[in-house]
């Protein structure tokens, strides 16, 4: 019985919410991660959510939460059994930047988040003059991120750059967490050592 358990377990779907401010791309993520292409989207006011897969076949949920100041306050009621929170950034707006350092570490605070993986996209990297990984790598590590296992990847929500490789570390994150059907796995020792790549 406890194997039937176990093996149920392992095969549902592990879920994923998203979060950051408005204008960071979410949505614009969310369904180019869906369906391969950009799609124009409006500012999402309340929620969307999608069945994926990552490259390695593991499928999870994903929640796209709206970034609004107003919508923040109901952040809390998407976090619960959380697996992995993937954080998305605006890597062109660094005047919002401690803003949405506070929003990340606000949502970190919950009690549901402990321990918790996160994914951080430093989304928009096409724009020129965009803020490189490396250096909010470098802001993100004088954060709370400490008891989080946690991994920065730059991408494209509109070109599609980098978005292959961010769903392959989440899988790897997944597999870390459990979420795997052939037991495998940690994260990488270099997603891990060097988070911001």
């Amino acid at each position: 019985m406890g194997k039937l358990i176990s093996k149920g377990w392992r095969r549902r779907e592990a879920r994923v919410v998203m979060l950051g401010l408005d204008l960071a791309g979410k949505s614009t993520l969310l369904y180019r991660l869906k369906s391969s292409r950009a799609m124009e989207t409006c500012p999402t006011v309340g929620f969307n959510v999608e069945s994926l897969r990552t490259p390695c076949g593991l499928p999870f949920t994903l929640w796209d939460v709206g970034g609004q100041s107003s919508l923040r306050a109901s952040w809390p009621h998407y976090l619960e059994d959380t697996n992995i929170l993937l954080f998305v950034l605006d890597s062109t707006d660094t005047a919002r930047l401690p803003e949405a350092l506070e929003a990340l570490e606000e949502a970190l605070d919950h009690p549901s988040l402990a321990g918790v993986p996160v994914l951080l996209l430093a989304n928009k990297q096409e724009v020129p003059g965009a803020m490189a990984p490396a250096e909010l790598g470098q802001r993100l590590q004088r954060g709370r991120l400490m008891g989080h296992p946690w991994v920065l990847r730059g991408c494209s929500a509109l070109t599609g750059q980098g978005l292959q490789e961010a769903l392959g570390v989440l899988g790897e994150l997944l597999r870390g967490a459990g979420h795997c059907l052939d037991g495998a796995g940690l994260p990488t020792e270099a997603s891990v050592k060097h988070p911001w790549v």
